[in-house]
């Protein structure tokens, strides 16, 4: 009898997972992933969206269109709640998926409700959605025909920041474009401890680069920031001491809010009393896992991507989390694969991912590109750099990740194409 593996989360991590088990497991297993919607959508496009350089349907695959021509089965119901000790899945639309193994992808919940106002249909906008990002690109025509200051940034908790470099540096460059750049003030409001940290403490010199272009770039910032709120015409900050302390509330106007929340785990990792499942998930709801991406817990249970529980790099004064960036989740989600293939066999588990970082930030004319072999210090590679080059290689990286999804590849996108782009033959951390 073939085994039912269910995959849930159909982000970069949940459909490069479905695409590799489909070809290391063959006809040994059916194969289901569960989303909450029937569409991939690549998320390192957002903040082209935001600023509309691209369009939704640029960045969007049907899910049920394409897997079933590969042999994969797809939910677009979502998944209400995990029983793990009943091995299944209880979906959105009141059924119940049964698993011998199940691969946790499904990304993570974004935490808009734990500042005041912030958040799309508050104060702010977001990028971490394409639907969010489609949102702000609506808005920003708006603005554009009456600009005023913007704050751009990450609110403490943070794991994701080169997304706000980003957004913060394309509109200055489509701001610039429209000629009227001089009529919008730009703060990048961060809880990183500097600019360049990143959450991992920094690499290379990120910290020396990016200073430089926000500076050049007339765009002033304030870190190791706390948001306390955001109003319809101001954010509320403070810049939170070594010690702790507050060192001095800043109150910016603004016209326009751009900030990363911080994560926290899926309804789904979460018991009937509102609780973390024991075993399976932190108290933040994120998902446990080994070295192998196995629950420790529950064996038959995988973790990959931004839902997985990973400890902060250092402390700060202001808590930053740890980003999970594409490279990554291509290593976990080829862990997994030849895990659940030597499970099934009846052997231990015993493949490990590489946890390094690679991150591809376009600023419209220019970029920052930067590999930390392993992620967290010390490291066999820190290097970081800068240049036009780097915009041109997000935009093939991008067209090569749609064709992989279109097309039912499994190969590991980043290390074949994005380090070529990068020109380092081989990745080893």
């Amino acid at each position: 009898m073939r085994k039912k593996v269910v995959v849930l989360g159909a982000g970069i991590g949940g459909t490069s997972a479905a695409y590799e088990l489909r070809e290391v497991l063959g006809d040994e297993a059916e194969i289901t992933v569960v989303s909450d919607t029937p569409w991939f959508h690549f998320v390192p496009s957002n903040p082209w969206v935001a600023v509309n350089w691209r369009k939704p349907d640029d960045i969007k695959v049907n899910l049920p269109q394409t897997f079933a021509r590969f042999g994969i089965s797809f939910s677009a119901a979502g998944a209400a709640r995990i029983r793990p000790e009943e091995n299944s899945v209880d979906l959105g639309d009141g059924s119940t998926l049964v698993y011998d193994y199940l691969v946790i992808a499904t990304g993570p919940e974004l935490a808009f409700d734990e500042i005041e106002g912030f958040g799309p249909g508050r104060n702010s906008y977001s990028i971490c959605h394409v639907d969010h990002a489609a949102e702000m690109a609506r808005k920003w025509e708006h603005f554009c025909a009456d600009p005023g200051p913007i704050v751009v940034g990450a609110v403490q908790g943070a794991s994701c920041f080169g997304p706000a470099y980003e957004f913060a540096l394309l509109a200055n460059t489509d701001l610039r474009k429209r000629r009227i750049r001089d009529r919008v003030p730009i703060t990048f409001v961060t809880s990183e401890p500097y600019i360049g940290h990143l959450g991992l403490g920094g690499v290379g010199d990120t910290k020396g680069l990016l200073e430089s272009i926000l500076r050049d770039k007339d765009i002033r910032w304030i870190t190791s920031a706390r948001v306390d709120r955001f109003d319809s015409d101001k954010v509320v900050v403070s810049e939170v001491n070594a010690d702790g302390g507050v060192g001095k509330v800043h109150e910016l106007p603004s016209r326009l809010n751009m900030m990363i929340p911080a994560f926290r785990g899926v309804r789904c990792l979460f018991d009937e009393n509102g609780k973390p499942i024991d075993g399976l998930a932190n108290p933040r709801g994120f998902v446990l896992v080994d070295r192998h991406q196995q629950n420790p817990k529950y064996p038959n249970v995988f973790g990959v991507g931004v839902c997985v529980a990973i400890p902060p790099a250092e402390a700060t004064p202001v808590p930053v989390g740890v980003p999970k960036t594409g490279y990554m989740i291509e290593s976990m989600v080829t862990a997994v694969a030849q895990n659940i293939r030597d499970a099934m066999h009846g052997a231990t588990p015993k493949k490990e991912a590489s946890w390094n970082a690679v991150c591809l930030a376009d600023f419209g004319n220019s970029g920052v590109a930067f590999v930390a072999l392993p992620q967290i210090p010390p490291r066999n590679v820190n290097w970081a750099g800068k240049g036009y080059w780097v915009h041109l290689a997000k935009i093939a990286f991008e067209k090569y990740f749609l064709h992989k999804v279109r097309k039912g590849k499994s190969e590991p996108i980043y290390e074949r194409v994005v380090m070529r782009l990068l020109g380092i033959s081989k990745l080893r951390g």
